[in-house]
């Protein structure tokens, strides 16, 4: 058995009474053991050390120590000391009496880090570390490292027509960080109401809700986003793929965005969260390009290469960045310095570009079996959307199909969301479908899990 090498002196925290001093250590190590803060391996302190630490006798500690090692909690041996052994069948912890999770991970937007390209990262962390003058190790300044900022812009403009100096470059946490620091900002100028699509991710709804702003869903359909007649100050929008339904904001649409937010002097928030990820053909552009002023384009770095990471960008229009970089200082919250150096030198060095490239052959080769095995089962149903992305929406006829394809899943250990899971309050109710996220299944895993998910959609729509 692995033990813990622990020092003599460990400290711990037993409440013990001096009433009935063996039966409350008796009963506060077993709790200790069974939550979790004494986990097997861990040596427990000599009896002699226990007792004078809490203030009693030392026979008491012994006693109490035989009589859990008796029961299986302990192991003993004379010289050597006292480790938790384990948990008698009878008590074991919460956790693992609990319901295994999924053995499929197939739920939207999720990636897979296994394949995070550790040993090109390790270089540039290396060149970073051989690099970085001595400055850089202090706090980063609030609207990002220099270096990245500039590097950042660069590439937005590279490959997804973002019109950026680095200047407009504002470097954040995380997406959910830069959207809590964006809406701030609109309720500080005043703006009372933000239209949300109206599927997405409910984190969103609850960062937007956080920040002050009433929400108000928009209906999605074929051509993504309506706004026709939407009161609101702002616009939270996934116009290059919409999440979760797969829809490309139409070039129409895409306009009439543009003159909404014109005539209202409003900001649209352009969440970009896969735009590198398209595989028919070239990447529907930034909607940001057609108008600066009025969009602020948010990106991140976890879907092309970890969450871990923790990095993400927005480009604000410049008359935003000041009420931005207010709300910075005013949370007291800035991405890692060193982070930033090393993904500044990971994309300089072009290593940014061939993990996305890596990840778009798997993510395409991915949604290609996928639509092949759903045909072969189901060929009444289709991946709906482009073909791109980290997800694909399968559209049934009703929530009924939609909620037996979920039970399916869940009898097979895989994890799925139907499109319900994704509902903002006052969107359509009517729409049911399941959404198949192929993005963070492992590749050894892929196939089997992909074909589980086809046949938990076979299974709802003939039930």
């Amino acid at each position: 058995m692995k033990r813990a090498s622990v020092a003599e002196g460990l400290d711990l925290y037993l409440p013990v009474s001096t009433t009935r001093p063996a039966h409350a250590l008796e009963t506060a190590l077993r709790a200790a053991v069974v939550d979790g803060r004494l986990p097997v391996g861990t040596r427990l302190p000599a009896s002699r050390a226990l007792a004078t630490d809490l203030g009693i006798a030392r026979s008491t500690v012994s006693e109490v120590y035989s009589r859990l090692a008796a029961e299986g909690w302990l192991e003993s041996r004379v010289g050597a000391g006292t480790w938790i052994a384990g948990f008698p069948r009878q008590a074991q912890p919460v956790a693992a009496q609990r319901q295994s999770p999924p053995e499929y991970e197939l739920r939207g937007g999720l990636a897979d880090a296994g394949d995070f390209p550790r040993s090109q990262w390790s270089a540039q962390t290396r060149r970073a570390l051989a690099e970085m003058p001595v400055s850089a190790f202090a706090y980063a300044p609030p609207e990002g490292a220099t270096e990245l900022r500039d590097t950042l812009a660069g590439y937005l403009a590279r490959t997804r027509g973002v019109a950026v100096t680095a200047a407009e470059v504002l470097i954040g946490s995380g997406f959910g960080d830069l959207l809590s620091l964006t809406c701030r900002s609109i309720r500080a100028r005043g703006g009372k109401r933000i239209a949300v699509e109206e599927f997405g991710h409910e984190r969103h709804r609850r960062i937007i809700a956080e920040s002050g702003l009433e929400i108000v869903a928009i209906p999605v359909d074929s051509d993504g986003a309506d706004l026709a007649d939407t009161r609101a100050d702002a616009v939270f929008l996934t116009p290059a793929h919409q999440f979760p339904t797969g829809v490309p904001l139409s070039p129409e649409r895409r306009r009439a965005a543009i003159e909404w937010a014109n005539a209202r002097d409003a900001l649209i928030l352009e969440d970009d969260y896969d735009g590198e990820f398209r595989y028919d053909r070239r990447s529907i552009g930034a909607l940001q390009a057609l108008a600066p002023d009025r969009v602020v384009y948010l990106g991140t770095s976890s879907k092309a290469l970890a969450p871990a990471v923790g990095v993400a960008w927005a480009v604000a229009p410049p008359e935003l960045l000041p009420e931005l970089l207010r709300q910075r200082n005013l949370s007291g919250v800035t991405p890692s310095g060193l982070h930033q150096q090393v993904l500044a030198r990971f994309l300089d060095s072009h290593e940014y570009d061939r993990a996305v490239r890596r990840r778009r052959a798997t993510f395409r080769t991915r949604r290609e079996l996928f639509a092949q095995l759903l045909a072969e089962r189901t060929p009444e149903l289709r991946p709906g959307g482009l073909a791109a992305g980290l997800q694909c929406l399968v559209e049934l006829p009703n929530a009924a199909g939609e909620e037996r394809t979920l039970a399916a899943a869940r009898q097979f250990g895989v994890a799925l969301e139907g499109l319900a899971d994704y509902r903002a309050p006052g969107g359509n109710p009517d729409r049911a479908g399941v959404v198949i996220g192929y993005g963070a299944v492992s590749s050894a895993r892929a196939t089997r899990a992909l074909a589980l998910a086809a046949d938990a959609l076979a299974n709802g729509l003939s039930s």
